[in-house]
């Protein structure tokens, strides 16, 4: 069946999205990674894996691998990061790298194929031609890549570091999907954040990309950075506009700079107030949407012929670390320092420094930290979320069939808590649906907020969950 509420573009209410602006999760994975435990152990990811593989039709294999060099400090920044100009540290990086993805490779049956593939960081083109495509081939020799013509390998590129020739060899190297950071074209903001980054040069990479035959492309905006205006930030959207990529993701910027070091280089108040960010928001919904871009949900935009697209359509959309994405139902396996895999009942999260990563994998151990093994509460409010984030329906009956609970009474709590947000015209709610309407499109969080059971006055406590 058609997703409907895909077909439903987002209504931008000005007055109802400033009293839901509050903190919450992004729903990239549930439970949020706040919630992970120290005592998740290697142990306990063999466990998951084996499990996994029993499985009586197993998933589909789902990788991220994550470069955390980058050249230069983008000052919004708030990915795990080391700055260096020192290359050599990439090879001394890539020596682990393989010695995890080898240990871990082994672990999964042969016959389940890698679908989805993307390199982020960092800065993955840290790694020059040669490393890039040495580390392309090594996955390949220890997964099966899908052979499957809607298979998704993406990577992250930062223009100002490499050009239109790099993308076209990791193109034609099988990277179907490139990602590029701009976050604003005007020149004051860009000098306020350390990113000074040309149209054309992103252009170039772009060209590069295409030449070599990507299918998709996105590139990422941010709104609520320093010196940001309105004028300047329709300005990037109309040169964005122009680039015509197949995606576009609009971030909110979160200035947190007792947890983020490099934010403390931004001066707060050169940060647009409340009312300014609004704007910006509604700037990208009404220009894009005006422009053909059809909104995926909280921050995503594509074009309707694009496969993100495709997907929210088909229902086979899906949420995880790098935001919206087109292969539901895999296992996700994080290598590389502080990636995290969500494999069968369980995630899992490397090392988050480089000193813990290497010393896990020189000992002959996997650089495992921390994860958290899910409760049957966990798995079944994950479904409910992830089906509330990837088009803002949920068929109640058909949940009912997946899991033996009775929805009205076992979340009674979150209904009642759901219910303003009923009357306000957000979502609409009835025995057999709940549905996210126009004027909810933008506030999906605070939607599947409702039914996370992690925050105050919910159904379940987490000394409830495993």
């Amino acid at each position: 069946m058609e997703n409907r509420a895909a077909l439903v573009a987002p209504h931008f209410d000005r007055e109802l999205i400033a009293r839901y602006d509050v903190n919450a999760p992004r729903y990239t994975s549930y439970p949020t990674a706040l919630h992970f435990r120290d005592d998740f152990s290697e142990t306990d990811l063999f466990d998951c894996i084996r499990a996994s593989n029993d499985d009586p039709i197993p998933r589909d294999l789902s990788t991220y691998i994550h470069v955390p060099f980058c050249l230069s400090p983008c000052f919004y920044c708030g990915c795990a990061r080391i700055i260096t100009h020192d290359r050599r540290k990439a090879d001394t990086y890539l020596t682990r790298l393989y010695r995890e993805i080898e240990q871990v490779a082994a672990r999964f049956d042969r016959d389940r194929r890698l679908a989805q593939l993307h390199f982020g960081g960092g800065t993955p083109n840290f790694l020059d031609i040669s490393q890039m495509l040495e580390l392309i081939e090594s996955l390949g020799r220890h997964f099966s890549f899908s052979r499957d013509a809607g298979r998704e390998f993406g990577i992250e590129l930062d223009p100002r570091f490499c050009d239109g020739e790099y993308a076209r060899q990791v193109a034609e190297a099988g990277i179907n999907r490139v990602s590029i950071g701009v976050q604003d074209f005007d020149p004051a903001v860009q000098q306020a954040v350390n990113r000074i980054q040309s149209v054309e040069e992103t252009a170039d990479v772009m060209q590069g990309a295409r030449k070599g035959g990507v299918r998709s492309i996105n590139l990422d905006l941010i709104y609520g950075l320093p010196k940001q205006t309105p004028e300047g930030f329709e300005r990037t959207l109309e040169q964005v506009i122009a680039l015509k990529p197949d995606r576009i993701a609009a971030y909110g910027y979160a200035h947190l700079p007792e947890r983020f070091k490099a934010q403390r280089q931004i001066d707060k108040y050169d940060l647009p107030g409340a009312s300014t960010r609004l704007t910006l928001l509604q700037s990208c919904v009404s220009m894009l949407t005006a422009a053909g871009y059809v909104h995926i949900g909280v921050d995503h935009f594509a074009l309707p012929g694009d496969d993100l697209a495709q997907a929210l359509v088909n229902g086979t959309l899906q949420r995880n670390f790098q935001g919206y994405s087109t292969h539901a139902a895999c296992d996700l396996i994080g290598f590389g320092m502080s990636a995290i895999s969500r494999i069968g009942k369980g995630f899992s999260q490397n090392a988050k420094d480089l000193p813990g990563y290497y010393m896990a994998l020189d000992n002959g151990r996997l650089p495992v930290a921390r994860g958290r093994l899910l409760s049957e509460d966990d798995l079944l409010r994950a479904d409910l979320i992830q089906q509330l984030m990837c088009g803002g329906v949920l068929d109640i009956p058909a949940f009912e069939a997946r899991h033996p609970v009775e929805f009205a009474r076992y979340f009674r709590q979150s209904l009642a808590r759901l219910q303003p947000l009923v009357d306000d015209g957000l979502v609409t709610c009835s025995s057999q649906r709940i549905e996210t309407t126009a004027r909810g499109q933008l506030l999906l969080r605070n939607i599947a907020q409702c039914f996370d059971a992690y925050i105050e006055g919910s159904d379940n406590r987490y000394s409830r969950a495993v």
